[in-house]
């Protein structure tokens, strides 16, 4: 794919603001004095953003003031201005009710704080989950040139001679301690020995997935996405996103330009070799819808049944965590492998192919990085699922949970709030089988609200204190990408609206076959519209403010939860009409 002729100093989307001889610009140019800057600092360079979600509650995150500089480092020597500009933090750990309500505020933040500032290109900093995709659904609909700064995974954790991965091993140690299998002593040196460091989990969660699509995307420099955060390497790759981004603003490589089918396509294929976040689903439909691509269910299920996954990596695979991945050759060496399902043509922010960007990439550990012929799992890491439970589609991660589930029938227990369940799950004596299906309603992106991370349910006690570790869930809600188990999860459309899942009685047989992709409900029909006519919708959750707007807008999980108004409006923030 050619590139557009080099952009010019008059051209820059900045002179706008500050090269006429008019009263306006004259207040714009005497403001850049104001704080330090000469017209020789602004005048004709271009100005860099850069929007950093760092925050002293984004643990996450809690590198970037020192990684801000090493941006501004490459911006310089490259010859433009860097401008640092905060952005909405959205951290995972803090956020209530979830992060996953506020991605679409920080999308819409982004794009507005590019369109109403004199920006040039930008410098998106992010990782911490909902960070990567509202910071890249924001600016591919703001226009300008764009280049992607991963946070970089945690290194792996320690305790008792023991490798933990975040997430993951927390579920496995919070059931061995609810079982009485450990001591509380051990139960807090889990706890300081599983985050040892800044980054973002490092595991194969939502972090670690989405920061390897935007790369696979070609939203990141090469190997980006693999470094962890506490290494070197971060830093250089800090100031050559810097350098970067100044040629793709002289060269006008905007992101309409790189995000084109063949790169959502090579992202859905990264994402199924992976062993990804079922979130991957929500966010890269949202992403792909921002560009005008009309990305579903069906194309990633597809795609996943013809992906082999070939990233031993938790919670998928079983023994490696992201800093091993790193070692291993990371995502380039992934890519390398799966270069003949890949699309190497596809444009990238280097301004080259992704083939040219993974040429020469090795793996050095064939057992993290896995050769087509010896997959940690035949398939991809996702399946979607239809029947009248979910006539819209729900995900489940087969990789990751026991394979007796994959064809499974038995009686529902149904809760409609996580309260309720919660204190069902405590109860040891609750009347509970290993046969059961757990379903939590009322979870999806209204009920929630916002869509929260309830879908790995627990195992009742009942069950742990019997041995059991796994049983057949499903929820409308999402999952934690470091979570594991038979969960199905984004049953669309959800409960809350009147999907057939608010229909669902306790001791209604519910069957899951996945080969065949199917997930019902065994009630009669003529039952179910006895049911549907005596359904009640339920009270909004808000009657003002931002969530008010969250849940007048908002779309389905199989829609990928974006704001209605929002998905394929691709005005480019340059051809806006001058506001002066």
């Amino acid at each position: 794919m050619s590139l557009p002729p080099r952009v010019s100093p008059s051209s820059l989307r900045s002179s706008r603001w500050f090269g006429p001889d008019d009263l306006r610009s004259f207040g714009h140019r005497s403001r850049m004095m104001q704080l330090g800057y000469s017209e020789a600092d602004f005048m004709g360079r271009p100005i860099i953003g850069i929007l950093n979600t760092w925050s002293d509650l984004n643990s996450c995150h809690g590198h970037f003031p020192e990684r801000v500089k090493d941006v501004k480092r490459g911006v310089l020597q490259a010859g433009g201005l860097p401008m640092e500009m905060p952005s909405l933090s959205v951290d995972e750990s803090f956020t209530k009710p979830t992060s996953m309500l506020y991605r679409n505020m920080l999308a819409m933040e982004v794009e507005e704080m590019i369109r109403s500032h004199p920006l040039d290109g930008v410098v998106l900093m992010g990782g911490c989950d909902k960070t990567t995709p509202g910071l890249v659904m924001g600016a591919i609909t703001a226009g300008v040139p764009m280049i992607f700064l991963p946070a970089g995974p945690m290194l792996r954790g320690h305790y008792a001679g023991k490798i933990l991965g975040s997430g993951s091993d927390a579920w496995k140690y919070w059931d061995e301690r609810r079982a009485g299998n450990i001591t509380d002593e051990e139960w807090l040196g889990i706890q300081g020995g599983i985050a040892r460091s800044v980054g973002t989990c490092m595991t194969m969660g939502t972090a670690s997935t989405m920061t390897s699509l935007t790369e696979a995307m070609g939203l990141s420099l090469p190997g980006a996405s693999s470094i962890p955060a506490a290494d070197s390497g971060h830093q250089r790759m800090g100031a050559d996103c810097g350098r970067r981004i100044v040629d793709m603003v002289w060269e006008g490589l905007t992101p309409d330009q790189i995000i084109t089918p063949a790169a959502v396509q090579n992202a859905a294929i990264v994402a199924m070799a992976t062993g990804c976040s079922t979130n991957a689903v929500v966010h890269l439909i949202a992403m792909a819808r921002r560009a005008g691509i009309d990305l579903t269910l069906d194309d990633l299920d597809a795609l996943g049944r013809n992906t082999p996954m070939i990233c031993n990596v938790r919670p998928s695979g079983k023994d490696y965590l992201m800093e091993d991945f790193f070692y291993a050759g990371g995502l380039r060496a992934l890519m390398a492998q799966l270069a003949d399902k890949l699309d190497l043509s596809a444009l990238t922010v280097t301004g080259q192919t992704l083939g040219e960007g993974i040429a020469g990439a090795e793996v050095y550990n064939d057992d993290v990085i896995r050769p087509l012929s010896n997959p940690v799992y035949a398939e991809g890491s996702l399946a979607v699922l239809r029947g009248n439970l979910c006539p819209d589609g729900a995900v489940i991660k087969p990789a990751a949970c026991d394979p007796k589930y994959w064809v499974h029938e038995g009686p529902a227990m149904v809760f409609d709030s996580y309260p309720q369940m919660k204190a069902a799950v405590d109860d040891e004596n609750l009347d509970v089988t290993p046969d059961h299906v757990m379903v939590l309603r009322n979870a999806g992106p209204l009920g929630g609200p916002g869509f929260p991370e309830w879908g790995m349910l627990p195992i009742p006690k009942a069950l742990i204190k019997q041995g059991h570790r796994d049983m057949l869930r499903i929820s409308d809600a999402r999952m934690s990408g470091t979570s594991y188990g038979a969960c199905v999860l984004h049953v669309a459309p959800e409960s809350f609206v009147g999907g057939p899942l608010a229909l669902l009685k306790n001791g209604d047989t519910v069957r899951l076959d996945l080969p065949n992709r199917r997930l019902d409900m065994l009630v009669d029909e003529a039952e179910l519209i006895r049911r549907r006519d005596a359904w009640t919708p339920p009270e909004p959750r808000y009657t003002r403010g931002y969530g008010f707007l969250f849940q007048t807008h908002v779309t389905q999980a199989d829609k990928g939860c974006d704001f209605d108004f929002l998905q394929q409006s691709f005005g480019r923030a340059a051809d806006e009409p001058d506001i002066f």
